[in-house]
């Protein structure tokens, strides 16, 4: 179910076929919107019905699979910036003979698990994900290896990981443009789900889409939710996160916050003429020993 930002399709349209980055910066702060971005969200007041969003709900993980039988595998980049972004990956361990042990919660088909398994040999991976199709793809990938990662099916919100992961037994566990996709009134129960097979100190990774990202201010009349929440056209559906919401949601599982800052990024392609602002929030959580 995991989404990557350079990969969102509306945002790759808006940007052109040959973006560049010139600009990233982090922050506490969220992005500035020009008055023409506030009179649009604040014109942008009609809800899907009641009845199509209880829909919604319940196809979710049929709209995930006709996504992932549309795109195959070729949809997401292999995520090699992640233990580039993500030090604790390395850093979480006490010696550095230690065997890694992780939870890659929503892993798509593998963009981010394959790149970690080829760049660390030292490491064990559970991979879940909400999609039956998506979890067949990473156990057909060449790189799939039963002795080093584990693929399953899951709905973070309704099935207990312990059924598959032990017990207080992972080092960190990744959530990367997951909990987006997760109805704001089930997030809760996916932190908990992944709080008990964490270790005491264990940490979470968190990216996901932040407030007022282009592709928040990109839905058109009649796709909105709820407050930040909203239904792309193909049926999957999107939040977008204030570092306070965050923060709060895994405080009241009981989590830590170690880091909890939005990623500022301006995609430029100077042929179209177009700027596009993308806002991300980068955070870090830790289960309290």
């Amino acid at each position: 179910m995991a989404e990557a930002e350079e990969s969102d399709p509306g945002a790759a349209a808006a940007a052109g076929s040959s973006p560049r980055f010139p600009r990233q910066c982090t922050g506490s702060s969220e992005r500035t919107l020009s008055e023409e971005e506030r009179e649009k969200l604040r014109n942008d007041r009609v809800l899907v019905s009641d009845f199509k969003q209880q829909k919604f709900e319940l196809e979710a993980q049929k709209n995930w699979d006709l996504f992932y039988k549309r795109n195959s595998t070729n949809f997401f980049k292999d995520r090699h910036w992640t233990t580039r972004e993500f030090d604790e990956l390395k850093a979480c361990r006490e010696f550095e003979a230690q065997k890694l042990v992780m939870l890659e919660a929503g892993c798509g088909v593998g963009n981010c698990i394959f790149p970690l398994l080829e760049e660390d040999l030292n490491i064990f991976i559970y991979a879940c994900d909400f999609s039956p199709r998506a979890v067949e793809f990473v156990k057909q990938n060449p790189l799939y290896c039963p002795e080093r990662c584990l693929a399953f099916q899951c709905d973070l919100t309704k099935d207990d990981l312990r059924a598959t992961v032990p017990e207080a037994s992972l080092d960190v566990a990744t959530l990367i443009f997951v909990l987006s996709a997760i109805h704001p009134d089930r997030m809760q129960q996916a932190l908990q789900n992944i709080y008990k097979v964490l270790k005491p100190g264990g940490i979470v990774l968190f990216r996901d889409y932040g407030l007022y990202d282009h592709a928040m201010l990109r839905f058109k009349s009649g796709s909105k939710l709820g407050e930040n929440f909203y239904v792309r056209q193909d049926g999957t559906r999107s939040f977008f996160f204030s570092k306070e919401y965050l923060a709060s949601l895994f405080h009241q599982v009981g989590f830590q916050t170690l880091v909890n800052e939005y990623v500022l990024r301006e995609t430029v392609n100077k042929k179209e003429g177009l700027c596009v602002p993308r806002v991300f929030l980068q955070s870090k959580f830790r289960k309290c020993e």
